[in-house]
């Protein structure tokens, strides 16, 4: 008899520590806590999951991406781009330069169509008389453009100054342009429309930050 308990308390003491050593690992890994599930909140706390349901504010994000379009500038640039700024609430660099990239084609499909009406609401005195008599001098030669502008490749603000109440921003394009002048027999005198050549043009708008008048004029042409 004494054997078989002897025999007996053993098995049961085998028993538990089989049974301790399962419960024991299975308790160490529910306890453990799994990195990264969550975030922490600005308490210490844990951060719910969002629900599918609530909207999402994108103004940040938003905001984050159109800082990361704005190019840099140069500290005496920036400058004067805030004092245009300052001046004028509604001039917006992103906003100048997409409206730059219009002027820019529309300035010069007007003068390589010899329309001086178009060229007269889209420049200053000084810059328009320097196309007009282009295209006097054109027009007595009995040649005429077919000129394509094929692709603005860049647009960069290079140059900017603020004297009441006149705002001044230039601005640097390289474009690809196919260039073809005809005689009046319709001839091709120089230029091919298959083959682009690449375009640098410096230019300097213009604009009073006090006129009700929203637009920018051409106020000066360089080549780059």
């Amino acid at each position: 008899m004494t054997v078989e308990i002897v025999i007996l308390a053993m098995i049961a003491a085998f028993l538990g520590l089989r049974l301790y050593s399962v419960l024991g690992r299975r308790a160490e890994h529910e306890e453990e806590i799994i990195p990264g599930r969550f975030d922490a909140n600005a308490k210490g706390g844990v951060a719910s999951p969002p629900s599918p349901h609530q909207p999402v504010d994108r103004s940040a994000q938003n905001a984050a991406l159109r800082q990361r379009e704005i190019p840099s500038f140069s500290p005496v640039v920036e400058r004067e781009l805030r004092a245009i700024a300052g001046a004028d609430r509604r001039f917006d660099i992103l906003s100048f330069l997409q409206g730059a990239r219009g002027a820019y084609r529309m300035v010069l499909e007007a003068f390589w169509r010899g329309d001086k009406d178009e060229l007269r609401h889209l420049c200053d005195d000084d810059v328009y008389q320097s196309f007009a008599s282009a295209i006097d001098a054109r027009v007595a030669a009995g040649e005429t453009l077919d000129n394509r502008l094929v692709r603005i490749e860049e647009a960069t603000i290079t140059g900017a100054g603020f004297d009441a109440p006149f705002a001044r921003v230039t601005v640097r394009f390289r474009a690809d342009i196919a260039a073809v002048t005809r005689n009046a027999e319709g001839q091709v005198i120089a230029g091919s429309l298959n083959d682009a050549i690449e375009a640098t043009d410096v230019w300097t708008f213009r604009r009073d930050v006090t006129s009700a008048d929203p637009d920018w004029l051409l106020d000066e042409t360089d080549e780059g």
